[in-house]
């Protein structure tokens, strides 16, 4: 064989590039192509990614190791309410603890190398059965179906939001302004003339959805909560 380094290089690695390895089974020489690299390490996790796991999607009932089943073959993603799932994923990670974690938080459950193909969930509750765990989920979002034997993706995943906002317009003069901005929070408040001058008013807080302005002095205006 000629020195390695008298081969030409290939900057650009495609699924059909191949290595020449030792199978370990029978210690045989083999080529491995980039593509079957690849699903390897995604599906043994040898690459890390935090708070992700891999699973096996059968119709296996209970699910083996490193699998999950329930739904049918090619179901709605988005309709999924429940699912059984191995206690160890794809690669023998143990998921209990982190699993146990993760009730009443997000997930994101989506096939490998096919990532429009997902749903976004909501863990409301599991029940334990030997090594495999019932889940019930709430769908908050999703597309496409599943595949059977192909394997998933579950990560926490949430996603962000702007903060909410709140314009309310007092269009009479009037003493006190009775607010309903149903923005489930303390807002902080500024509140306005209608020559658009700050007013020094007493913001009162019902609750986290209504607020009470008192003023020295009638006056219209607007207040602006954020």
């Amino acid at each position: 064989m000629a020195r390695i380094s008298s081969y030409p290089r290939d900057l650009e690695v495609t699924d059909g590039d191949a290595w020449v390895g030792t199978e370990s089974s029978n210690r045989l020489t083999r080529n491995f192509t980039a593509a079957a690299v690849a699903k390897y390490l995604n599906i043994k996790g040898k690459i890390s990614i935090s708070a992700q796991m891999v699973f096996k999607f059968t119709q296996t009932n209970p699910p083996a190791s490193g699998q999950f089943s329930g739904p049918a073959n090619d179901s709605n993603i988005a309709a999924i309410t429940t699912m059984q799932i191995s206690s160890v994923d794809a690669s023998d990670q143990n998921t209990v603890e982190f699993m146990e974690y993760l009730v009443g938080n997000d997930i994101l459950i989506s096939e490998q190398n096919d990532i429009s193909k997902f749903g976004h969930f909501n863990i409301t509750s599991y029940n334990v059965n030997g090594n495999v765990y019932t889940l019930v989920l709430a769908n908050i979002g999703g597309n496409g179906t599943l595949d059977l034997d192909k394997f998933y993706d579950f990560a926490v995943f949430t996603l962000s939001s702007p903060d909410k906002t709140f314009e309310f317009d007092q269009g009479q003069p009037a003493l006190v302004w009775t607010i309903q901005h149903n923005l489930n929070k303390f807002p902080s408040v500024s509140v306005v003339d209608t020559s658009n001058t700050v007013v020094n008013s007493q913001v009162n807080y019902v609750d986290k959805n209504n607020i009470t302005i008192n003023n020295t002095a009638q006056f219209a205006g607007k207040a602006y909560l954020n």
